[in-house]
């Protein structure tokens, strides 16, 4: 059983930041009935141990010795997944009464406005999608979310960030499990590059294919490779090597 820590630490800045997006994404946050306080968890498949790692290195302060572990593969899926378990905080129960109603997140204004450029990261990191010919659209995958929750993220990202979205229903699921589900789309090239530009500077390496846009004019492609390696300062030869990886998967370009 972990130990639950009832000394009241605040979180700082950058573990809120990171908290918030990836309760939208890939993490739960929750108080589980034999705790008094919440704890973080978040998983990952193998293809996305860096990833991981990357998140857990910005949580720290609320991390353990055994907080990341490997979940080997069970009758849901044939790959390894690697977690991240927090410690039982104070301080993640405040934030847990925040955003969740009867230990269910619900989507408010109230903490949306305190995301960052980093929750956002997080949050298209953990799930948002480069789509259409050349992947100069986006979207975020918000099928966890009922429509009148999706309709405040996308009214969050215009009035917050004036990134212009369009909620849009996709459905029925493969699984069987829902008729119909929500997204948030990003339509336009402009506005993606936008939205890309306020994460950039915080997106890790392991993730930048999820920022390279491709086209098939040489000009426009190099721009936008070098206003990535400006907002980034990642190295030339780094990018490249994602860029060429995903020109390769992405025939025609």
């Amino acid at each position: 059983m972990q130990k639950t820590d009832t000394k009241y630490v605040p979180l700082s800045d950058q573990a809120k930041a990171v908290i918030l997006g990836a309760i939208l994404g890939d993490g739960s946050l929750k108080i589980q009935s034999k705790y008094s306080n919440a704890g973080l968890q978040i998983r990952h498949s193998e293809t996305q141990k860096d990833y991981l790692l990357w998140k857990a290195a910005m949580l720290q302060e609320i991390a353990t010795d055994r907080s990341i572990n490997v979940q080997e593969p069970d009758g849901y899926s044939k790959n390894r997944k690697w977690r991240f378990v927090s410690k039982r905080l104070p301080a993640l129960t405040e934030l847990h009464h925040l955003t969740h109603q009867h230990n269910t997140l619900r989507i408010k204004r109230t903490w949306l406005n305190t995301m960052t450029p980093l929750s956002l990261t997080v949050w298209w990191c953990d799930d948002g999608s480069l789509i259409s010919y050349g992947g100069r659209k986006g979207v975020f995958c918000t099928d966890g979310f009922d429509e009148a929750s999706v309709k405040i993220l996308a009214r969050y990202l215009g009035v917050v960030w004036n990134i212009r979205t369009i909620v849009a229903p996709v459905g029925p699921k493969r699984d069987g499990t829902k008729e119909q589900y929500w997204r948030i789309w990003i339509r336009s090239t402009e506005e993606l590059q936008k939205f890309l530009r306020i994460i950039l500077p915080h997106v890790p390496l392991c993730m930048i294919h999820k920022t390279i846009l491709l086209y098939k004019d040489p000009q426009f492609q190099q721009r936008w490779i070098s206003e990535i390696i400006r907002l980034t300062h990642f190295s030339r030869d780094a990018v490249m090597a994602a860029y060429e990886k995903k020109r390769i998967r992405w025939k025609g370009f």
